[in-house]
């Protein structure tokens, strides 16, 4: 198996839709967009997930080619050093790791290739796994924002995670970014 974060393609449209259709929780991950048929999945990636700008990256986690999740990097400030990062995988590609050697690999780039000092990310509270991979991460939990996401008619509160460009490595190997 080979894994590695890389940039989104159109070519990604059928793994984009097929991963959100085997997990409706995707659904919040990609703001509600209309995934249903490859067309609509390549859309959203020429609008969403291509290269957006110098403040903004979206990397696809490809195991053997193959788009199974993503990684992104927002809220890029240069002046306090600090970036947003969030994750998601599809289905069936949970529960091995993947996730958090994503997460690491992306941290590594956003802190080498971008200057970050301050890494940031937030997962809803009822995600105890999203918890465990930024702990494993290297990404200690700091505080819970209440009811900072709305999702429909319903309010979540996030519990917010940060690493700094100073802290101990963590024991896991990022997936490479090429």
């Amino acid at each position: 198996m080979t894994a590695e974060l890389r940039l989104w393609t159109p070519a990604d449209a059928g793994a984009l839709r097929a991963a959100v259709a085997a997990a409706p929780d995707l659904v919040r991950q990609t703001g509600g967009a209309d995934l249903s048929t490859d067309a609509a999945a390549a859309e959203h990636i020429r609008r969403h997930l291509a290269p957006r700008g110098p403040r903004s990256y979206a990397f696809a986690v490809a195991v053997d080619g193959r788009a199974v999740g993503g990684v992104g990097i927002s809220a890029v400030d240069d002046v306090h050093g600090t970036a947003w990062l969030s994750y998601w995988l599809a289905a069936e590609a949970r529960g091995r790791g993947l996730a958090t050697a994503a997460l690491v690999g992306a941290s590594a780039w956003a802190v080498r290739e971008l200057g970050t000092f301050r890494l940031e990310l937030g997962h809803r509270v009822n995600n105890p796994a999203s918890c465990r991979v930024a702990t494993r991460a290297g990404y200690p939990a700091e505080g819970v924002e209440r009811a900072k996401l709305r999702y429909g008619d319903e309010r979540f509160d996030v519990e917010t995670h940060a690493r700094l460009a100073t802290d101990p490595a963590p024991e896991v190997v990022g997936l490479p970014v090429r």
